[in-house]
């Protein structure tokens, strides 16, 4: 079902007859999150074509990925017990946005790290990724009951540092030219997100 098309009313999250309970956790204003399936690898394959795309993602080189290494990603997601892995599809016509995720669950501590990425630069900008986290914060802190969120930032990439601040993380620190690109060091930057810190920002008791 999370697969198909279904018809989504983009004001839902609003309407006054919707309780906390019976809200739709998975569905925003203009995306929803979905099952990564096998179907998606060839458009997530795509993406790693884009070097840029890549280096913002990730210390790691960049490196591009057929549809069938993308599929082995998708299935070791989806079979794991400490990492939720979403796409992220835009509402009005289904299209694979991007992914996001939340990652090494430490069950015993409710922590884990959340990652998110929008595939095609021409979707850049636009609130997706913004929307995403939102509603996977959301399903973190309200569903799975985590206490702490973290991720870390590449120094150059002012947009993303720019989000997470606006959605409440805090820099907690950096590790200091972390990365090399074209000859240059950059500090990785981490952020922490705590329940009751999210709570507050939300006007909700702790």
């Amino acid at each position: 079902m999370l697969g198909g098309a279904p018809s989504y009313r983009p004001g839902a999250l609003e309407d006054d007859d919707v309780t906390s309970i019976d809200r739709n956790l998975f569905v925003g204003k203009k995306v929803r999150l979905a099952c990564l399936t096998k179907e998606d690898a060839p458009v997530m394959a795509d993406w790693t074509q884009d070097a840029g795309f890549l280096r913002l993602q990730d210390t790691g080189i960049a490196a591009m990925e057929t549809p069938e290494e993308v599929a082995a990603f998708v299935d070791r997601q989806n079979e794991s017990h400490d990492s939720y892995a979403f796409a992220i599809r835009r509402i009005s016509d289904s299209v694979l946005l991007g992914t996001i995720g939340l990652y090494d669950i430490e069950w015993a501590n409710r922590t884990a790290w959340v990652g998110v990425g929008i595939g095609e630069r021409e979707n850049w900008g636009k609130g997706y990724g913004s929307e995403a986290m939102d509603l996977v914060i959301r399903y973190a802190f309200d569903e799975l009951n985590l206490h702490r969120l973290q991720l870390t930032v590449i120094d150059y990439n002012p947009r993303a540092l720019k989000m997470y601040e606006k959605l409440g993380f805090v820099r907690e620190g950096a590790y200091r030219e972390f990365i090399e690109r074209d000859g240059m060091r950059h500090d990785l930057i981490l952020y922490g997100l705590l329940r009751p810190e999210w709570r507050q920002r939300r006007g909700e008791s702790a």
